[in-house]
């Protein structure tokens, strides 16, 4: 059962600061070299430098962008920058959004989380880990002893019973307000309501929680964890790391799986190899194991697949392009196609085989069109980006898939599978520079 509790955070000082909002940033893994010179520039104190500090010639092993991000934390809690809180919290965060012209209000709750191995216990990965991020994450949490940015989790509460609870809790209180470079509002309450808090932890002990975002900051917390456990019983005497220690939980903002504003984007693919001539040499390919419909001419026409895309709402229908002859096919799985994907994706279960993104890439792409190995492809996640990618020639095949759902990630993941890559994208991405869990 997953164990939640509040924390001591630490929060930037506004006196100090100014308007949140210039203070911000994205997580680390969205930011590119342009956004992070602009974050750079926005404000001396802006979270850029802690939670993706710019490499600079002459860095060695004493000297590099996480001591440097280790310095400037140390430094902003001695100068106030940074205030710790004077009591343990949990915090109400909302985030207003809009996607395709509808607002959103997204809401949940962050804190501390009891850090367990993958497979141990009941928080559950929905993808998989790659290695460079995950020691680049470690390198930075050793030096600044801290969880600078949240990971993402879900849990199931039908009714709404932990969010009504918190909203209540803080109705009438003034947020902590900022907006990122998006556009996005963030809204923060930290709750030092011990009773509240207990009673969250109540609501949430028996509940399994699914990693939406933040897998890899996830695993190297429990790899930090690990390495100040051996220290620790290193010092003494063989002695486990007590159970309240920091490193032993990980800062989590948790929102139910049944709220309102949870918005899972596609990722749309846009891919250099394979190339397929035409939509009929494409509907050969696919034989009986798809139906087709080619009825869409020019790239634009993106926008006119994506809608009985959508319509449908079926894993099992895809929109190909073909730049050959600028055409879109509308391709919907047969019970053959079924039979053909539990064959080519039999190390998988039912779950992981009935996504969009598998049946694409396992059976049309690996098996069909018999490009196993093939550059990574180009990922987007509007339908104009789609459009605009497919103008510039470099892509002979385009794919509009349809998003897992939050359902999906639970079904995959209560197997202990994860999910190809790129299957979800939860917009908008969390904030940065919030609230930071300090570990020492």
């Amino acid at each position: 059962m997953p164990t939640v509790a509040p924390l001591r955070g630490l929060r930037y000082d506004p006196k100090h600061v100014g308007a949140l909002s210039q203070v911000i940033a994205p997580p680390y893994d969205v930011i590119d070299g342009a956004l992070q010179t602009k974050l750079y520039e926005r404000h001396p104190a802006n979270v850029i430098r802690l939670e993706l500090n710019r490499e600079e010639p002459g860095d060695d092993e004493r000297s590099n962008k996480y001591t440097r991000a280790a310095r400037f934390l140390r430094d902003w809690r001695e100068q106030g920058v940074v205030m710790q809180e004077p009591a343990a919290a949990v915090y109400v965060y909302h985030q207003e959004f809009a996607v395709e012209g509808r607002s959103f209000v997204r809401r949940g709750v962050m804190a501390r989380v009891r850090l367990e191995r993958f497979g141990t216990g009941n928080i559950h990965p929905h993808e998989e880990t790659m290695s460079g991020p995950k020691q680049d994450r470690l390198l930075l949490t050793r030096a600044c002893r801290a969880n600078l940015s949240q990971v993402f989790g879900l849990y199931p509460d039908p009714a709404g019973e932990v969010q009504a609870l918190l909203d209540k809790a803080v109705a009438g209180q003034p947020p902590v307000e900022a907006t990122d470079h998006l556009g996005v509002k963030s809204w923060m309450w930290p709750l030092t309501d011990e009773a509240v808090a207990a009673k969250v932890a109540g609501l949430m002990g028996p509940k399994p929680v699914f990693i939406a975002d933040g897998h890899h900051r996830y695993e190297t917390a429990c790899n930090y964890r690990d390495e100040v456990a051996a220290a620790w019983a290193a010092e003494h005497g063989g002695q486990p790391l007590p159970p309240d220690h920091p490193a032993n939980f990980v800062l989590m903002m948790l929102v139910g799986m049944s709220d309102p504003g949870l918005v899972v984007l596609p990722t749309h693919r846009l891919f250099v190899q394979p190339a397929v001539a035409t939509a009929a040499d494409l509907c050969g390919k696919l034989g009986d194991c798809f139906t087709t419909r080619t009825s869409w001419k020019g790239p634009a026409a993106a926008e006119a697949v994506w809608s009985n895309i959508e319509l449908e709402q079926d894993q099992g229908t895809i929109g190909l392009y073909t730049a050959g002859d600028q055409a879109w096919t509308l391709a919907r799985i047969t019970p053959a196609g079924r039979a053909r994907m539990d064959q080519v994706a039999a190390d998988h279960g039912a779950a992981w085989r009935g996504l969009g993104v598998s049946i694409l890439h396992r059976l049309v792409i690996g098996d069909l069109l018999g490009a196993k190995e093939i550059p990574t492809p180009g990922y987007v996640h509007l339908v104009r980006e789609v459009v605009e990618g497919l103008g510039s020639g470099r892509y002979p095949l385009a794919a509009l898939v349809m998003p897992a759902s939050v359902d999906d990630i639970r079904a995959v993941s209560e197997t202990g599978e994860r999910m190809p890559a790129k299957s979800t994208y939860f917009y908008p991405k969390l904030a940065s520079g919030l609230v930071f869990n300090p570990l020492d």
